[in-house]
């Protein structure tokens, strides 16, 4: 399945959510899971000009699209989500 890689600033709106109720975090992993097949693989608390790095893996782009402006728009997030390769696939591509 094809993997992605989220970095996530939260807004003051999403601060004050996840201070006032940090397993937020967790009920949106599942969230999306369940609306958009996105799998949270890993996520992580960051310190400096992003809060959050998640991996995920999810069926296609427009999966991973509509995640990202469905939690966007919500007021409490920003996001920059790329696709990642693993250096396995990129090796054999550049080998053909």
């Amino acid at each position: 399945m094809p993997k992605y890689v989220m970095l996530t600033t939260l807004t003051d709106e999403g601060l004050k959510t996840i201070k006032e109720k940090p397993q937020r975090i967790k009920e949106v992993d599942q969230e999306v899971l369940e609306r958009f097949g996105v799998k949270v693989v890993a996520q992580y608390a960051l310190m400096g000009p992003y809060d959050f790095i998640n991996i995920l893996e999810a069926p296609d782009n427009e999966s991973v699209m509509k995640m990202a402006i469905e939690l966007g728009s919500r007021g409490t997030i920003k996001t920059l989500t790329m696709p990642a390769v693993e250096v396995d696939n990129l090796i054999k591509t550049l080998s053909q």
